[in-house]
């Protein structure tokens, strides 16, 4: 068995594959995303393939909350990639190959034929929710106050404040503490399992059409109620507002989950931003393409909640360079 030569530990992991039964015939490295794991496609013969999945040292302990969350997510028929081996102490972990596409590959279609797509995510995210909140909270820590407003700090960091983004002291503090609220009004809300990364680039079609395949779902943890259907809406692949609004009128009821939705959306967008531009530093700026679109998201949100008073038109001039006419 020749296996490339950008392939992790090949002494570990050629044996390792062997005793799994499998003949691997290739290799190929996968586009990466943000995240320090890396993904291989491997051609088994015979017109199979499997995704080989490879977890560094430093993030070498979610490999086990993979396994885990596997088992919770298909105890609610929730569709994930079957493991079909795992070696956590080498970082290695053998998976079913759902596809070579995710949803967020199809954003060039019209939104009729994607909708089906999101309602059936709709069904998925439902699903999620209606896990026991005690089968979870062990698996990671909550995204609680605390994690919300870290999350908005880095942005603030690492992106908002070198561009100068942040505005006067007056409209830095204003801002500031608007961000805090936000979380603390998301922290106070009810809190159900939560994905933690449910988007279009997590989510794969399956061949029985518009079925869809759950990815990267070791982050599973307790969270507020919207948040996930805040990251579905608003994270790499962004409805029309028409299109939006009745999504969100399936999975809310009244005017106090609109605004928590909302307020979701607000921190998810501004978080994601960060995380971006994060990764873009580590080396991989794969996603700083989508950063003028998120950022309004976000400025979209805030003029929805009261929190936003008085903020979106400032921030609208001043953020003006980064999102455009």
């Amino acid at each position: 068995m020749v296996l490339p030569a950008q392939l992790p530990d090949s002494r570990v992991l050629h044996p390792w594959l062997a005793s799994l039964g499998h003949e691997v015939q290739g290799a190929r490295s996968l586009a990466g995303d943000v995240s320090p794991r890396r993904y291989f496609r491997l051609d088994l013969g015979d017109g199979k393939s499997a995704i080989l999945a490879y977890y560094p040292a430093t993030v070498r302990e979610a490999c086990a909350r993979f396994i885990a969350t596997t088992e919770l997510l298909q105890s609610s028929s929730v569709p994930v990639p079957a493991i079909l081996g795992s070696n956590c102490g080498a970082g290695f972990m053998l998976l079913e190959d759902l596809g070579t596409s995710t949803l967020y590959d199809r954003r060039g279609e019209d939104w009729a034929s994607l909708m089906p797509y999101f309602e059936e995510s709709l069904s998925l995210l439902r699903r999620i929710r209606g896990l026991p909140l005690e089968t979870v909270e062990a698996l990671n820590p909550p995204l609680d106050r605390d994690l919300l407003v870290a999350e908005l700090r880095q942005t603030w960091e690492i992106y908002l404040t070198p561009r100068q983004l942040i505005g006067d002291s007056n409209l830095e503090r204003s801002l500031w503490r608007a961000l805090e609220e936000v979380c603390r009004q998301l922290a106070s809300e009810p809190q159900v399992v939560c994905h933690r990364d449910f988007m279009a680039r997590n989510l794969v079609p399956l061949a029985a059409a518009p079925n869809l395949g759950v990815l990267d779902h070791q982050d599973l943890r307790v969270g507020p109620s919207c948040y996930d259907l805040a990251s579905l809406l608003n994270d790499s692949l962004f409805p029309p507002p028409e299109i939006e609004s009745a999504l969100v009128a399936t999975c809310v009821s009244d005017e106090s989950e609109i605004l928590a939705y909302h307020r979701a959306a607000v921190q998810r967008a501004i978080k994601v931003v960060g995380t971006f531009e994060a990764f873009a530093r580590r080396g991989n700026p794969s996603r700083l393409h989508l950063i003028p679109q998120t950022l309004g998201r976000g400025l979209y949100h805030l003029q929805r909640i009261p929190e936003g008073q008085g903020l979106t038109t400032p921030l609208t001039e001043l953020w003006r360079p980064i999102l455009g006419p």
